[in-house]
C-alpha cells in the first residue's frame, strides 16, 4: 500500500459497505465458459474486495452470497454453488483470520448440509474476535423473508405495538449488531435492490458500476468509494444554504 493511494481516499470513507456480487454468469458467458466458472471466479475475487477494504479503512463488509430466491435456480446450478462454498470455506477461512476479519452470517442456516452449517458455525466462532473487519455474509438471506422472522419474534416475545419503533425492529432484524450501510454497490449495471437489506438500506448511497462482480476489483472499489466522498447525504432533509 503506497502512500499515494491512501490520498486518493476521500475525506469521509463509508463505515459499512454491502454488495450484490452480480454479473457471474455473464462474465463466464462471455469467455463461453459454464455458469459455475462464474461463480467460481466471484468467490475467488472476494479476497481481493476484502483486503481492499482493510486497506481502506472500511469496518463492515456485507456480501449477498445466496437469497432466498437462489433456491429456484437449476438444481445442478444451486448443488454446484454449494460445492462452491464448501471449497471457500476450507480455503479461505484461514486467511480470514489471518487478515482480522470476524466473519458474521446473516440469513437463515435452514436447507444447507449439515457440513456446511457446521463449518459456517466454525468460522463465525474461529473469527469471533477479529476486529479490522466485520464480515457479513448474507446466506440464503431475503430482506422480506428476514423483516417476516422479525415480526415473528417480536410477537412471540409479547410486545404491544405501542413498543415498536424503528431502533426495536432493528434490533430484531439478522443485521441487529452491524451499522446500517452507507453504500450499496451492485456490480453489472443492473438497477435492481433484489430483496437486498430492504430496512437498512433506506437512507445509504448506491453505486451501480457496469464491470462484473469477478473484475470488480480494489480500483473499482476506490473509484466506489470517491464517488461516495462526492455525494451530499440529506437522509431526506436538506443541506443548510450556506450564506
Amino acid at each position: 500500500m503506497s502512500n499515494n493511494t491512501k490520498l486518493d481516499l476521500p475525506e469521509i470513507v463509508p463505515q459499512h459497505i454491502a454488495i450484490i456480487m452480480d454479473g457471474n454468469g455473464r462474465w463466464a458467458r462471455r469467455r463461453g465458459l459454464p455458469r459455475l466458472a462464474g461463480h467460481r471466479a466471484g468467490t475467488e475475487n472476494l479476497r481481493r474486495v476484502i483486503e481492499a477494504c482493510v486497506e481502506f479503512g472500511v469496518k463492515y463488509l456485507t456480501i449477498y452470497a445466496f437469497s432466498t430466491e437462489n433456491w429456484t435456480r437449476p438444481r445442478d446450478e444451486v448443488s454446484g454453488l454449494m460445492r462452491i462454498f464448501d471449497d471457500v470455506f476450507d480455503r479461505e477461512l484461514a486467511e480470514l483470520d489471518r487478515q482480522g476479519a470476524q466473519l458474521r452470517h446473516i440469513g437463515r442456516l435452514d436447507g444447507l448440509n449439515d457440513s456446511l452449517r457446521e463449518k459456517v458455525r466454525n468460522g463465525i466462532a474461529m473469527t469471533k474476535d477479529n476486529d479490522r473487519l466485520v464480515l457479513n455474509v448474507a446466506f440464503n438471506y431475503g430482506s422480506r423473508d428476514e423483516i417476516v422472522h422479525a415480526i415473528q419474534e417480536m410477537i412471540k416475545d409479547g410486545l404491544d405495538s405501542e413498543e415498536v419503533d424503528e431502533d426495536l425492529v432493528s434490533s430484531y432484524l439478522f443485521t441487529a449488531q452491524s451499522p446500517d450501510p452507507d453504500l450499496v454497490i451492485r456490480t453489472s449495471g443492473e438497477q435492481r435492490t433484489s430483496n437486498f437489506l430492504l430496512w437498512q438500506s433506506a437512507y445509504s448511497e448506491w453505486i451501480f458500476p457496469d464491470v462484473y462482480w469477478p473484475d470488480f476489483g480494489r480500483d473499482e472499489l476506490l473509484a466506489a468509494i470517491q464517488e461516495f466522498g462526492s455525494r451530499e447525504r440529506r437522509y431526506g432533509g436538506l443541506v443548510p444554504q450556506q450564506t
